[in-house]
Formats: structure tokens, C-alpha cells, sequence
């Protein structure tokens, strides 16, 4: 189709970008961090590092895994951490070794961190102590040969007990005693990694840079296969949008997401790294007032996140009282951002929060609205350069402005695939299109704007969360004959997860089994509701009707 949205372009934005700029992200690393050497490049619970500790520290890690570990390209090594210093650091090493990253989130269960290690054949895991006992649990069923443990207050050797009690209510939880035989500490790898040659791999765009993971648009949680070249593209992408409104060497982000998503990885880890950003990582946003006494310390340019996070703020006390002086940067992803939400962002700071909207499995920015928009307007923007979007019907016939069918995405940030799944990267690649399940339309200007979702994924506070899996854990139960998980609307969260319930034995509660998907399901993923029927309604073969159920 006609690219129609390129005439809505702010001045200065080109149609196009170079996505071989660099030849992988460890070129961008190196550039960064010699250009900014002296400036700050992450600040975390008033400990920073700057760009030249950064690369100092990150080679380290990386001559680690490869001279102790023998670790280099094709090798995945998985993060398990949530935003501290010791992220970025080991994240970087681990590119510059050549291997490829696996992220996980920190408050996995068991069930949950298994299947993530298994499937992506990870053989080493960077992982703070505090979620140690929940490796333990499942190190023996999984490759892991190799465990490097940090402490949650051992931000490279300062301020340990200080820190561990500001975010004790982020892991709920103290240390409890592991047992995983042959780890190392973080600083112990640095040390040994300083006394052997570390030695640059051969990389190409083609090399996989992640296995990011995702449930896709259905199904159990796939390793979307990020290749350098897609994460280069992305990066380009977002920059050439950010061009007229960012200076280098000058911007202060705050990164409240966990740089584990994908969102906060592109836009704020790799993004504000290539314009030497000072990044200021948040280990606890839901702490709302430590968060506002975070923001307090900081003339801050940049912020983002989604729709809950902004809301939580501007219903805390304190927030409107910042200095918003310095912000021009207000971006909402993950999830919708909504009406009410915006309009009282713009008043309260006097920036816009500008909406964006985009898919692990590309990279994952496909639209973004543009900073020379006056007022929010309810749409996920326009496709950024070297993007295409279309919208089709069942068939797969390109459909007209202002009527709705699936929305389909093509572009150098798009996945090589799902990591070992060619039957479910079938599904969704059509030749070098990308189907995102989501039901849009567009405008006469080229703005797209999402309509509903083809498929049944829940979408919790910018988080995807699949119904299959949570029929999953259900049915684990003995005393569960049907189940089926569904999205209810909620104020804050987007959306929250429902389950309808069949009952085999009379004597299920409802607090019975929500203990039960408490200890198989992180907390996004957790129903907030359980409804027992006698029956749950279906189609002539059988087919559970979600959206039935959803619409009752």
C-alpha cells in the first residue's frame, strides 16, 4: 500500500534508515562508551557508573565467559535480575562475548523458569541471590552448568545493607538459604575476567542478539529470535523518530520498567545508550513515593513507560510538586495509554505522553506518534521509518482506510523467527509480513489505531499474559474439570485475568485455588477473580468460547 503516513512525518525524520549502521550492538557499545567515556552512563540507588566504567567492567565480564566459561557465539546466557547496575554490565559482557541473551523476569516460579531455560538451552544464568532458592528448585532439571550470583544490594561493592532494605518490598521475600554447588559472585567474575585476554568475536547482523521471549500472539512462551540486525534497526528507527527532540551527551531517563521487557531494553538501554544518556534505573516503581523521592534527586529529560505506571504517578502524592522543567520526553507503550491518563499528564507536567505501540517480535517499536503532536488523539501513531503496515481481511486482502481486519507488519525489526518453533513461525510470517493478531485500522493520514485483538491474550499493564497458560495451571488442580482464562477491563491494569471454573469436587474454594496459581504463576499473570459455573459454553466441537464468556 501507498505509505501514506509519511506526509505526517515532523521535519527532519527520514523514510528510511540504514539498518546496517553497525555491524552489531557491540559496535554500538564501543562507540558510545569511548564518545561519552566521562559522563555517567546508569545511576541506581545513588551509586553511578560512567561510560568508561561500563566498558571497563562489561569487557571484564565478557573475557570471563569466554577464558573460564568457554563461553562465546551461539552460547545463550540468561539474566534473571530486575534494573540494578549489575545488569547493564553483565548484558553488554555478554554481547561482546558473542553469546546470546535469554531475559527472564526475576519473579518467576519455578514452573515458569524451567520451561524459559529449557527452551532456550541456556547453560549459564546471571541471577541475584534473593531468586536463587527459586533455581534451585529446577537447576537439576535444566543445561545450567554455570551460576553467577550478585547480591540485590551489592551494587559493586557499596551501600549493602543501605540498599537491601530500600527495596525489601520489591522481592517480598530476604535471601533464604541455596544450594547450587560451583557458583560464582558477580565481583569474583570481574576480578578473574581482568586477568585474562579478552578477544572481540566476529559478528554479523545475521547473529541472534536475544531470545526474547513472548507467548506470540497465542500459546505457551516462545524465544522470539532478535538478530542483531533486527535490535540495529529498531535502534535506528526509534533514533531518527527521537533526532529532533533529544541532544547527545545531554539527556537523564528514567527507566521504571525492568530493562528485561523489551520495551525499556530497545528505548532506554540500547536507545539513550547510542546518545549517552545518563539512565537512571528503578528497581521498585510500584514503591510510588520512593519512586517520586527518586525522581526528586534528578533534572530528568526523558521518562517511560505504560499506562499504569503514569497513572500511578500522577495519583501519588507529591508527584505534581516535581520539577518537570527539563522533561520533553513522555512515551506510553506495552499497553494502551489512555484518554483521561493523558490529558491529565499534559496538564500536571506540560509535555505530552505520546503513544506508541510494538511487538517483541519487532525489536519491538513498529509506530509511534510524533513529537510534533499537539494533543493526544487516541492512535498508536504512524509506522516509523522503514516500516510497513497493512491491514487485511480473513483472506488476507489489503483492506481500506477507516475499516478494521488484522494488522500486519514488515521491516528490518522483524523476528528471524520463533526460536525452534518453525510450525508456530508459520503462523504468524507471511513471506516477510509479521501478523500481529491485533485488529486496527487507519486514517486517511496513515494513524493506526488498535480496535481489539484477534486472538485471547490478556494484556496486564503492558504485559502479555496468555490464556493457555493459565487454563494450564488450572487444570493442574485435582479438583478443576474445566477452566477458561479471559480479560476483564480494568481501571488501572488495562485489563485483568478472569477464570471460569467447573468444579470435579463440590468442596473447591475459590482461595484453594488461588493459592494454587500462586505458586505456578507470577503475580501479573494471576486471576483476580474466579467465577464457578456448571458448565462453561462451547462450540459444536467442543471449542471453550472465551470471548463469550468475556462479553457476558
Amino acid at each position: 500500500m501507498e505509505k501514506i503516513w509519511l506526509k505526517q512525518y515532523q521535519d527532519g525524520v527520514p523514510s528510511e534508515i540504514d539498518a546496517d549502521y553497525y555491524s552489531s550492538l557491540i559496535e554500538l557499545i564501543s562507540e558510545s562508551c569511548e564518545r561519552f567515556a566521562d559522563r555517567t552512563a546508569f545511576i541506581n540507588m545513588d551509586k553511578g557508573i560512567s561510560y568508561r566504567e561500563l566498558d571497563y567492567k562489561s569487557t571484564e565480564f565478557a573475557s570471563y565467559l569466554q577464558n573460564q566459561l568457554g563461553l562465546g557465539k551461539g552460547d545463550v546466557v540468561a539474566l534473571m535480575m530486575p534494573n540494578l547496575l549489575q545488569y547493564p554490565i553483565a548484558l553488554f559482557g555478554a554481547l561482546k562475548a558473542g553469546c546470546t541473551i535469554a531475559n527472564v523476569n526475576p519473579l518467576y516460579t519455578p514452573r515458569e523458569l524451567k520451561h524459559q531455560l529449557n527452551d532456550s538451552g541456556a547453560t549459564s544464568i546471571v541471577i541475584v541471590a534473593n531468586f536463587a532458592h527459586t533455581l534451585e528448585q529446577v537447576i537439576g532439571e535444566t543445561k545450567v552448568k554455570n551460576v553467577i550470583l550478585t547480591e540485590l544490594g551489592d551494587q559493586l561493592g557499596g551501600l549493602k545493607g543501605f540498599v537491601v532494605n530500600k527495596v525489601v518490598k520489591y522481592v517480598k521475600k530476604m535471601v533464604k538459604p541455596y544450594d547450587l554447588p560451583g557458583h560464582v559472585r558477580f565481583n569474583s567474575v570481574l576480578s578473574q575476567g581482568l586477568a585474562n585476554q579478552y578477544v572481540k568475536p566476529q559478528l554479523s547482523g545475521d547473529d541472534l542478539a536475544f531470545l526474547q521471549y513472548t507467548g506470540g500472539t497465542t500459546g505457551v512462551a516462545k524465544g522470539a529470535m532478535l538478530t542483531h540486525r533486527n535490535m540495529v534497526a529498531n535502534l535506528m528507527q526509534a533514533g531518527a523518530w527521537l533526532d529532533p527532540c533529544l541532544k547527545y551527551g545531554e539527556e537523564v531517563v528514567i527507566t521504571a520498567l525492568p530493562l528485561y521487557h523489551i520495551f525499556a531494553l530497545l528505548a532506554n538501554c540500547f536507545n539513550f545508550m547510542k546518545y549517552g544518556a545518563t539512565n537512571v534505573l528503578i528497581t521498585n516503581p510500584r514503591d510510588m513515593p520512593g519512586f517520586i523521592k527518586e525522581l526528586e534527586k534528578y533534572q530528568f529529560t526523558a521518562l517511560t513507560g505504560v499506562n499504569t505506571l503514569f497513572n500511578g504517578l500522577l495519583n501519588t502524592n507529591g508527584f505534581s510538586d516535581l520539577d518537570f522543567s527539563h522533561l520533553k520526553l513522555s512515551l506510553g507503550g506495552g499497553m494502551a495509554v489512555q484518554r483521561p491518563v493523558a490529558e491529565r499528564w499534559e496538564k500536571v507536567t506540560g509535555t505530552r505522553l505520546l503513544e506508541a505501540y510494538g511487538l517483541t517480535e519487532c525489536s519491538p517499536a513498529v509506530t509511534i506518534n510524533p513529537l510534533s503532536l499537539e494533543h493526544y488523539n487516541g492512535s498508536i501513531g504512524l509506522p516509523i521509518p522503514s516500516t510497513e503496515c497493512r491491514v487485511v481481511d480473513e483472506e488476507g486482502n489489503e483492506l481500506p482506510v477507516n475499516t478494521a481486519g488484522e494488522l500486519q507488519v514488515k521491516g528490518p525489526q522483524v523476528m528471524k523467527g520463533y526460536f525452534n518453533r518453525p510450525e508456530a513461525t508459520d503462523e504468524v510470517m507471511k513471506g516477510e509480513w509479521f501478523c500481529t493478531g491485533d485488529i486496527a485500522e487507519f486514517d486517511e493520514q496513515g494513524y493506526f489505531r488498535i480496535v481489539d485483538r484477534k486472538k485471547d491474550m490478556i494484556l496486564v499493564s503492558g504485559f502479555n499474559v496468555y490464556p493457555n497458560e493459565i487454563e494450564e495451571v488450572v487444570a493442574m488442580h485435582d479438583k478443576v474439570l474445566e477452566v477458561a482464562a479471559v480479560g476483564m477491563p480494568h481501571e488501572k491494569c488495562g485489563e485483568v485475568v478472569k477464570i471460569f471454573v467447573v468444579k470435579k469436587d463440590d468442596s473447591l474454594t475459590d482461595s484453594e485455588l488461588l493459592a494454587h496459581c500462586k505458586t505456578n504463576l507470577t503475580g501479573y499473570k494471576m486471576p483476580k477473580s474466579v467465577e464457578f459455573r456448571d458448565s462453561l459454553p462451547k462450540t459444536n466441537v467442543g471449542k471453550i468460547l472465551r470471548r463469550e464468556l468475556r462479553d457476558a
